[in-house]
């Protein structure tokens, strides 16, 4: 299925402010072209977590690199040869760079990466909703999302959101096990000790862990592999207390490696 079209309202809203836009006077021969003012931002309304929305720019527009990045997932899932399919947002997109450690943790399995920076659930959801799952029919997929929506969203709804995530991915593929990860641990600046939305993920993940099944749904919290106790985060596991290092990803990749060798089979 090609994704389909973004929204009515975009078109809507552009069309509607073209209609009264204002006639310029033509420049005088060999004047300077005068020059053009910012676009002010568009007030956009809250996206639920749990309601798919692509990711848009300041201006209300598709997010040019985000639509760019989920057309190059679609075509990836219309070759139809993804085994182990990872979903996420930058931690996941994080992958990417660390070619080595996932080549010898993962390639045996025909894996594929489907992170973009800066996602939340509800973009996680509306790329599912239109392309990156057809094609494809997973034996397991790694699911870890839901801490860019920390900063405004509630618990419950963050949890709303990756749960209709979860609930998307078995509706297209119901025989695919999902191996769903606690959100991981995020940490505070200039130190890297814990702060609120570490407390809200915390819940988050006391929510999400419900969602385990055994069967189809496996819930795993490795958090505990990047931190111990009450915190601070080390710098050498995630330099900027939320994105992982080389030996970040070494110990992702160990901490789930038994687990996805079961569900690969």
């Amino acid at each position: 299925m090609k994704p389909r079209p973004l929204t009515l309202a975009f078109t809507a809203l552009f069309a509607a402010s073209s209609l009264f836009a204002e006639t310029k006077p033509a420049a005088a021969p060999g004047a300077p072209a005068p020059t053009k003012p910012a676009a002010p931002a568009v007030a956009l309304p809250p996206q639920a977590p749990d309601v798919a929305a692509p990711k848009v720019g300041r201006d209300g527009n598709p997010d040019a690199n985000f639509i760019r990045a989920h057309e190059s997932f679609v075509k990836i899932a219309k070759e139809g040869k993804t085994n182990l399919l990872f979903l996420g947002d930058s931690i996941t997109a994080g992958w990417g760079g660390k070619k080595a450690i996932w080549d010898k943790a993962f390639g045996a399995y025909q894996p594929a990466n489907f992170g973009i920076g800066g996602d939340r659930t509800q973009h996680v959801l509306w790329r599912i909703e239109n392309g990156e799952l057809d094609g494809i029919k997973p034996k397991a997929a790694v699911i870890m999302i839901g801490t860019n929506n920390s900063g405004g969203d509630t618990a419950e709804g963050i949890a709303k959101g990756v749960t209709k995530i979860v609930e998307t991915v078995h509706a297209k593929s119901p025989a695919t096990k999902i191996l769903l990860l606690a959100v991981f641990p995020r940490g505070t600046k200039p130190d890297g000790a814990f702060g609120p939305q570490q407390e809200k993920l915390k819940q988050v993940n006391a929510i999400l862990a419900k969602l385990n099944d055994g069967k189809t749904v496996h819930f795993l919290d490795i958090g505990d592999k990047f931190v111990s106790g009450p915190g601070p985060i080390s710098a050498e596991i995630m330099p900027d207390f939320l994105h992982l290092s080389e030996k970040g990803y070494q110990i992702w990749a160990d901490a789930i490696s038994s687990k996805l060798a079961e569900l690969m089979k």
